[in-house]
């Protein structure tokens, strides 16, 4: 697969790729979860977990993500792939979970137009997939 590096797709999350960005990954369950958990340590990249907007916390088990009760503040992973890597980081997720993933901007209602994702079926990331 042919790399896509971020300097080339940056530009469609806002000025200079300065907007947070939300991955969605459909019919997921704490199975998926450890998975994508055991890539990032695979791979050394960055992570922070934490609950709202507090601080960064230990990363708790998988189990206990999704013990929590409803209507409590939302729990957050966020994941720093190696710079300039972005479709190996989406692939990677993809194809271990067998799942098409999507980036939209933070807070976008329809994750329906995502701006980037990977597309299990084919087998790679398309810029605006789905547009």
């Amino acid at each position: 697969m042919v790399e896509l590096p971020w300097d080339e797709v940056n530009s469609l999350f806002g000025q200079e790729g300065s907007c947070i960005i939300e991955g969605w990954v459909e019919g997921t369950g704490p199975e998926d979860w450890q998975a994508v958990l055991d890539l990032v340590a695979e791979n050394g990249w960055r992570c922070e977990y934490s609950v709202a907007e507090g601080d960064p916390l230990p990363l708790p088990p998988v189990e206990a993500l999704f013990d929590r009760p409803v209507g409590t503040d939302r729990a957050r992973l966020r994941v720093w792939p190696h710079p300039d890597v972005l479709s190996g980081f989406l692939g990677a997720i993809g194809r271990r979970l067998r799942r098409s993933v999507v980036l939209v901007s933070e807070g976008a209602e329809e994750r329906s137009r995502p701006l980037i994702g990977f597309d299990v079926g084919r087998d790679r990331v398309l810029v605006r997939p789905n547009g």
